[in-house]
């Protein structure tokens, strides 16, 4: 099964900056766009931002200035740097891979990773 694993989030202070990482796993052919989703306290999961496999980027409307995508095809993983945090930043913040292909056979769609809550503190 097609895993995406998320690392980093956590407790943190207004204006300190972090970045989450999601790394997909297992064998793995190709991946297609991957993103980020924030869900907040209204429980939608809102874009953030895509990155495709040629570096191109969609901001979506959760994203703020502060919110930077990026993405190593070699490791397989995407990630985004938030700077100056702010409360409202707060949620759940989810990775996804629009495709994800095992093998040149096979493909999954819309695949998730397990969620990483970020909580900024005042």
């Amino acid at each position: 099964q097609p895993q995406l694993v998320q690392s980093g989030g956590g407790m943190v202070q207004a204006g300190d900056s972090l970045r989450l990482s999601c790394a997909a796993s297992g064998t793995i052919d190709s991946i297609g766009v991957m993103g980020w989703y924030l869900q907040g306290p209204q429980q939608t999961r809102e874009l953030v931002a895509t990155i495709a496999v040629d570096g191109r980027t969609n901001y979506g409307s959760a994203a703020k200035s502060r919110f930077t995508i990026s993405r190593d095809n070699a490791k397989n993983a995407v990630y985004l740097d938030i700077t100056s945090l702010k409360p409202e930043d707060t949620g759940v913040y989810y990775c996804n891979a629009d495709r994800f292909s095992p093998s040149a056979t096979l493909t999954y769609r819309n695949v998730w990773g397990q969620g990483t809550q970020v909580t900024v503190s005042p």
